[in-house]
């Protein structure tokens, strides 16, 4: 089982994502993460699709994406340098003095944006790679137990210009 990153380029129309989750669905492949956005054509949507599968099973998730008549293009990015990032909002609370000073501390080293700010309670903007912001999530887990509540987005990702 390997991570793997599929890029869709689809006609921008109502029902496209459903379609598209429905396809994994019926097959019973397991979606990590997925990403829509409009792109630079507002009549084409760019989708960032991850998946943990084998190589015979991505194959297939591959050939029935191209048979989808609203994808226009499927670029497998699993093994092609890319720029991936992911949102990551965590909320950090019931926080003393000594805890807020930790906080800040943290959000410097991780390069975050302090998004609210409250007297007991602070919230943290993220945008790194997945890798990266599992490692603040156990961070900020072992330093605050049952004290933070975390919300994820999707990656996007996008082919490096210089390979």
């Amino acid at each position: 089982m390997k991570k793997r990153w599929i890029c869709l380029f689809v006609e921008n129309e109502i029902g496209v994502l459903a379609r598209i989750a429905g396809l994994f669905s019926s097959k019973s492949y397991n979606l990590d993460s997925l990403t829509v956005g409009e792109t630079e054509d507002k009549t084409i949507s760019r989708m960032t699709i991850s998946l943990t599968s084998d190589d015979m099973t991505f194959e297939q998730v591959k050939k029935q994406l191209n048979r989808a008549v609203e994808v226009i293009k499927v670029v497998d990015y699993t093994d092609i340098a890319i720029h991936m990032r992911e949102l990551l909002f965590v909320k950090v609370l019931h926080l003393n003095e000594a805890d807020k000073t930790e906080v800040f501390r943290i959000a410097n080293i991780y390069s975050l944006t302090i998004a609210d700010y409250a007297k007991n309670s602070i919230l943290l903007e993220c945008v790194q790679t997945q890798d990266r912001n599992n490692e603040l999530i156990k961070l900020l887990g072992n330093c605050f137990p049952n004290r933070i509540e975390i919300v994820r987005g999707g990656s996007v990702a996008i082919e490096s210009i210089a390979k």
